[in-house]
């Protein structure tokens, strides 16, 4: 007969045994894709960076902004939709309007309704610089690509990335 508890030892043996030849490749290789997404998204910044601030005068994420405006109805979010939007906090979607604004692509706009709201929203001279722009991130984005990539291999990078980042609000479309 075995002693009382020696069925849980054995059931967490064998548990742990799965884990290993399961578990533990998964993790070993979820690890590896984030730490290549973590340095791809590197990489791509820096090259788009320079381009876009040498073309355009702007930031990655000054782009994003105002591509995220003009892909919203009315040309208008909020600070709060912005910041989750571009995954940083509101106080740094202030700072980063803050000069687009005193150059004219975007203005500060009041909900009617509600005082306490207050909108970030594209001008027309913004929504021209986001389409350039945009033009110019496609460009650099064929770039990457061409040497190394089939269409197909860039759409199903695509398709998995996107995935990955379904449930994130403010998704961009290439126009």
């Amino acid at each position: 007969m075995s002693a009382p508890g020696t069925c849980g030892i054995v059931a967490y043996y064998l548990h742990m045994q799965v884990y290993w030849r399961t578990l533990r490749p998964m993790k070993i290789e979820a690890t590896n894709a984030v730490l290549r997404l973590i340095r791809a998204q590197s990489y791509l910044q820096g090259r788009f960076a320079a381009e876009l601030g040498g073309v355009h005068g702007l930031s990655l994420n000054e782009l994003m902004l105002l591509m995220h405006l003009d892909q919203a109805a009315g040309g208008r979010l909020r600070r709060v939709d912005l910041a989750g939007r571009l995954d940083l906090s509101q106080s740094s979607v202030t700072r980063m309007v803050a000069p687009l604004e005193k150059i004219g692509l975007v203005t500060r706009g009041e909900d009617t309704r509600d005082a306490r709201v207050g909108y970030v929203v594209l001008t027309r001279a913004g929504r021209r610089l986001a389409r350039d722009g945009a033009r110019t991130l496609a460009d650099l984005a064929a770039a990457v690509f061409a040497d190394r990539w089939t269409a197909q291999e860039v759409a199903m990078l695509g398709a998995l990335l996107g995935r990955l980042t379904v449930s994130l609000p403010g998704q961009l479309a290439a126009n």
